[in-house]
């Protein structure tokens, strides 16, 4: 068994679409990125590459290639998880945190779609938030930021 640590961090923008976890949230704001900027699977490939000494997700899909303009964030997790084999996933931690856009309504709906893109039961799958407490930026509503945890299951 492996265990990876993914984290990611987004300034929010006004007029952005909104994506975290997979998941597209009422907000008048969204995680400035150049993908979809989907901090939950930024977080989340992050952490199957550091399951694998994969490298980082900076490193894999930089910004500097145009393939990645505006692409989803799910295609990420999805070359992640090739990368790591297709490995067994036994479960998957998220903790996003951020003063907005609440995800309360969301987090069913995040957690089901996490489950889908690693072939995995939902119920191995926990996504929670924090609202920061007004601490960091994140907690000042500037941006939002995502942590995953993962126990990846070799073959």
């Amino acid at each position: 068994m492996r265990i990876g640590h993914g984290f990611d961090a987004h300034p929010l923008v006004p007029g952005r679409p909104c994506v975290l976890g997979g998941v597209a949230i009422d907000s008048p704001e969204g995680p400035d990125g150049h993908s979809d900027g989907d901090v939950v699977l930024h977080a989340l490939a992050d952490a199957l590459l550091g399951a694998v000494a994969g490298g980082d997700l900076g490193s894999v899909f930089g910004t500097s290639d145009p393939r990645f303009h505006g692409v989803s964030s799910s295609v990420f997790v999805r070359e992640a998880w090739r990368r790591a084999g297709n490995a067994k996933v036994g479960n998957v931690d998220v903790t996003l945190v951020g003063s907005r856009p609440r995800v309360g309504p969301y987090v069913g709906t995040m957690r089901a779609v996490i489950a889908d893109l690693l072939e995995m039961p939902v119920e191995r799958v926990s996504v929670k938030a924090s609202s920061g407490n007004g601490l960091t930026d994140f907690g000042r509503g500037l941006g939002v930021s995502a942590t995953v945890v993962l126990l990846l299951e070799e073959a």
